[in-house]
């Protein structure tokens, strides 16, 4: 509670305008959940090249798995576009609740509800989580809705994929993808879309080896499409502590 706390005020001290870059300080969320384990996690993205250079964003947020099947977390985004002052972006609550498991892979249901700040429009988000883990692979696609609740606003649709591998204890290398897929009236478009190498390094709590521990993530994601037209690409890299 008392990092959702902290977390509040730095969005009030530092209070941005909306970002559109498809996953910048965004996850690709896996589909299983960790009964009674706790998150802190912090993710950053900078945009470098073009009319976007130095936008960036900063998501901080808080979860706890309170069910075997259900995890819901507090965070908040704060960001700049190039040029102007670093804002508060948005306070939001989120849930993930695991729907099952079928032929090996795994399904969640994410659903988010966003308080706009210093005139960003609140919002709703829906995403379809799919997870596939096998030995040392992890395949993860994450199919995005989201509603701007502003009269006349559409329903706006996404994604976010993910494609991992253990190179050695501790280390996983890989592939992140996030990109726009237009909307219901204008599907599949000329649209932004990110993608690159990844790598994900973890130590573990008491040195086990299970998920409990310390993880830094690292990774450049190229633009394509019509990100190209503002940016060569976008910097991530994220910390977490899992107990």
């Amino acid at each position: 509670m008392r990092i959702v706390v902290v977390a509040t005020a730095l969005a009030c001290a530092l209070p941005m305008p909306a970002l559109a870059a498809p996953g910048l300080a965004d996850e690709v969320y896996g589909a299983t959940v960790e009964p009674g384990e706790t998150e802190f996690e912090a993710i950053y993205g900078r945009l470098g090249g073009g009319a976007a250079d130095g936008a960036d964003a900063l998501k901080l947020e808080v979860g706890r798995a309170i069910a075997p099947n259900l995890r819901i977390a507090a965070f908040t985004k704060l960001g700049r576009e190039a040029g102007l002052s670093r804002r508060a972006k948005e306070l939001a609550v989120e849930a993930i609740y695991h729907l099952g498991r079928t032929g090996g892979v795994d399904f969640a249901a994410y659903g988010e509800y966003s308080l706009g700040l210093n005139g960003n429009p609140d919002a709703l988000e829906a995403k379809l989580l799919i997870q596939r883990k096998h030995g040392p692979i992890d395949l993860r696609l994450n199919l995005i809705a989201e509603k701007r609740l502003v009269s006349g606003a559409p329903v706006e649709f996404g994604y976010g994929a993910s494609a991992d591998v253990a190179a050695t204890k501790g280390v996983r290398i890989g592939v992140q993808a996030f990109g726009e897929l237009g909307t219901a009236e204008n599907f599949l478009p000329r649209a932004e879309h990110f993608v690159g190498p990844v790598a994900k390094f973890r130590v573990p709590l008491g040195g086990g080896d299970g998920d409990e521990g310390f993880g830094i993530e690292a990774g450049y994601l190229f633009a394509a499409g019509k990100a190209r037209d503002d940016t060569a690409g976008q910097l991530r890299i994220a910390l977490e502590m899992e107990f």
